[in-house]
This record gives C-alpha cells, structure tokens and sequence, in this order.
C-alpha cells in the first residue's frame, strides 16, 4: 500500500492521488468522510441500514470512478446523499410519510391546467402554514422546508425534544385534514 505523505492529507491533493489509483488517499478520505455522510443520510432516511448501504455504495462509486475529478468532497457526498435518498424514495414511497397524501390527491387532469392547479395548491399550503400557531409554524418550517433535525431544533428553541415532536404531529395532523379532498 502506498504511503501518504502527512503534508499532503488536505482533500485537493488525496483527490488527486485517488485519481491516480492510490488505495491510501482512499482510505484516509473515507475514514475523514464516513461518519459525515452517514450521518447526513441517516438525519434524511432515520434508518441505520439504509444509511450504511448508501454511504457504502457512495464511496464505492468513488472509487471504481476514481478518474473523474472531484473538485469539493464535502459537497458531491452531499449531494450524492441527497440523490441516493431521492433513487430510494422512489423505490419506497414510506421514507417521506408527511407527503404521502400528495400521492392521493387525484390527478383529473395531467394537462395545461396541471401548473395552476399546483400553484392553488401550494397557496392554500402557505395559507394553512401562516394559520398555524407561530411557534408550531416555525418548527414545522424549520423540520419539513429547511431538513433540521428535531434534537436541533428543539435545542435553538431551548424546548424538549418531544415537544417538538409533538407540535409537529400536531401540524401533520392539522395540514392533512385541511388538504386531503
């Protein structure tokens, strides 16, 4: 196994010894990156398998595409995170259980109008949000529109963690009696 020189451990040039096929910049990026991504896919997924099989097949495609340059490490796992949840949602339409009833709502018509009545949708969605309580409000936007974890938002709002789970039942609960035909 090839040696990486101490002075050399700043991602631009392990990248660049990956591409050159140096399992030991690999090795140094995946233990500097596993539990970073793990976690990014677990906070997106909550289950611990499918985080590991994400990740797993991340780094894999690292390495076996090793030659294609990669310019910001920390943000293509990012991203590739986000579209290995997105592949897996598609598989398994129980990873988002909030937005399972948009799934019921019935398309009569897939044509022109398809847009508006989007846009009406997701107006009467503002609408119902700005109705909610403020805090309540926040918490689900906070959860739901800007993918913070509930143990750190209940840490911002100095609340319980199950009260911010509480408060968010009670939103799901609110906006799908409101939405659903």
């Amino acid at each position: 196994m090839e040696n990486i020189n101490p002075e050399f451990e700043n991602d631009g040039m392990l990248l660049l010894q990956l591409q050159q096929g140096n399992r030991s910049a690999f090795n140094v990026l995946f233990n500097k990156y596993w539990e970073q991504t793990y976690s990014n896919a677990y906070k997106r997924l909550g289950d611990s398998e499918q985080s590991k099989d994400i990740v797993q097949e991340i780094f894999a495609s690292i390495w076996i595409n090793r030659q294609n340059p990669i310019n910001n490490l920390p943000a293509y796992l990012s991203i590739s995170v986000r579209n290995q949840v997105f592949k897996l949602a598609a598989k398994n339409k129980n990873l988002t259980p909030f937005f399972d009833f948009l799934d019921n709502i019935p398309a009569h018509n897939e044509n022109a109008d398809s847009n508006i009545l989007w846009q009406e949708f997701y107006s009467s969605y503002e609408a119902l949000l700005l109705k909610l309580p403020p805090k309540r409000q926040q918490i689900f936007r906070l959860r739901f529109h800007d993918d913070v974890p509930t143990k750190t938002i209940a840490s911002q709002m100095q609340i319980s963690r199950k009260t911010v789970q509480n408060q968010l039942g009670k939103a799901i609960e609110q906006l799908r009696i409101t939405l659903l035909p």
